[in-house]
């Protein structure tokens, strides 16, 4: 069977997660809960369906950024419809200024964003508190933006989407409506979310779940007063977060796990955060794992020959690679990263025409190796190296720079988590030079 090299560029695009309810994406679905330590998104969905029939949940989920979140949340969402669930999702870094975000605009954008999925389904709602209180507000702006007198959706878009653009509206908005924040969730409840919650069940569903994406995107920027953003929204304010009357479903940033702060982030909402690992490509011992291996070839494999049983496409890998240590090399320097292993190939995509040859990988490979160096200096290469002789060290706070940069991977095996370098800075001078002098 001949690559389909049009549809192979596609499927191998590294900025487009999987849409699991899509049939074509459902193909290239790899299920790599056996090398992650279990099915983190299943557990999610079990504590909304089995435990939680009835009463509104909160949960938090978390991973490295680019290791395959936002493809778990979609097959999350096609299975909680398939249970006969409305799911809203979107992904946070449309609305907000990630460098800038405070809890009266994760409030705006869940309104906006619940109220416009509720309209597609025929459900157009007007909560008068809101469209007062927004009419009170736009007058007082120096900037005023139009409230829509034809959708509430409408109307708060353009107001969250003039915020996201301009520090000094975003400013006067929260002046106005920090103070009211609490009336604000109690408006959101009864206006949006609870008259929601019954016009979906006399349409014949068990419910509304909401899954706020990307807000682990987050900047990790120092607040005025010395907390950071994430500090700040997850634990100082994670009560409010926690209040609105529906299944809530947050992506919170990695460092937060690795956090002083984990123990009162997990108080205030009542669970521990879900962490999706990266997939392990060697041991904690560093031996090669063979099935963490194997699951990530395949992964590159089916986005060659969807349509092909996994015996054929091995049959194939001719047309795609030069041998199949070309595959290994491929995977391997990946460590697991999802989207890095994407984008690899896909560099090497551009490169040239498949079959993908090991000189062109190795092109591809010490460009990335160049690039990370240049932005490494000495006292990161030192918490790098102090890092990976732990190992297993937890609770480091200085650790969660390497980790958010992609320096740092974060796995897990049966004895817990533990802590393995980028694998394509094994590939520098400095860290051979290191590992020769131990």
């Amino acid at each position: 069977m001949p690559l389909d090299l049009a549809r192979f560029y596609k499927a191998a695009n590294p900025s487009r997660p999987l849409k699991i309810a899509q049939r074509e994406d459902r193909r290239y679905y790899i299920d790599f809960s056996s090398v992650r330590g279990g099915d983190t998104v299943s557990e999610i969905g079990r504590t909304i369906i089995r435990l939680s029939p009835t009463e509104p949940t909160t949960q938090l989920f978390t991973g490295h950024i680019g290791c395959g979140k936002s493809t778990e949340l979609f097959r999350l969402k096609g299975g909680l419809e398939q249970q006969n669930y409305h799911v809203v999702y979107f992904e946070s870094d449309r609305d907000l200024e990630m460098a800038d975000v405070d809890i009266s605009d994760i409030l705006l954008m869940i309104a906006h964003q619940v109220t416009e999925g509720l309209e597609s389904v025929g459900i157009r709602l007007r909560p008068t508190y809101l469209e007062k209180m927004f009419r009170g507000l736009m007058g007082s702006l120096r900037s005023p933006v139009e409230v829509s007198d034809v959708s509430f959706s409408v109307g708060i878009a353009s107001i969250t989407a003039k915020a996201k653009e301009s520090p000094e509206m975003r400013s006067q908005l929260r002046q106005y409506l920090e103070p009211r924040t609490k009336s604000i969730i109690d408006a959101i409840n009864e206006e949006i979310l609870d008259v929601a919650d019954k016009q979906l069940q006399a349409q014949g569903k068990r419910g509304l779940v909401v899954i706020a994406d990307n807000l682990d995107r987050i900047d990790p920027i120092r607040r005025a007063d010395g907390r950071s953003q994430s500090d700040y929204l997850f634990v100082d304010r994670g009560e409010q977060l926690k209040r609105l009357n529906c299944h809530m479903i947050y992506t919170i940033p990695l460092a937060l796990i690795f956090s002083d702060e984990l123990p009162r982030l997990s108080n205030r909402f009542g669970t521990a955060p879900k962490l999706l690992s990266m997939v392990p490509v060697n041991t904690r011992a560093g031996e090669p794992f063979a099935r963490g291996r194997q699951l990530l070839q395949r992964m590159v494999m089916v986005r060659a020959f969807p349509m092909l049983s996994e015996s054929e496409r091995w049959q194939q890998i001719d047309q795609v690679f030069d041998s199949a240590n070309t595959l290994n090399r491929l995977v391997t320097i990946s460590g697991g990263h999802m989207r890095n292993l994407m984008r690899l190939l896909y560099g090497c995509l551009q490169k040239g025409d498949p079959p993908i040859t090991l000189a062109v990988l190795e092109s591809v490979i010490r460009d990335e190796r160049d690039a990370l160096m240049s932005l490494i200096d000495a006292q990161e290469w030192a918490l790098l190296f102090e890092a990976i002789s732990q190992g297993d060290e937890q609770g480091n706070e200085n650790y969660n720079p390497l980790l958010r940069s992609l320096f740092l991977y974060e796995y897990r095996d049966d004895e817990g988590r533990w802590f393995g370098l980028n694998p394509v800075l094994a590939e520098t001078k400095r860290y051979r030079d290191w590992q020769a002098s131990r």
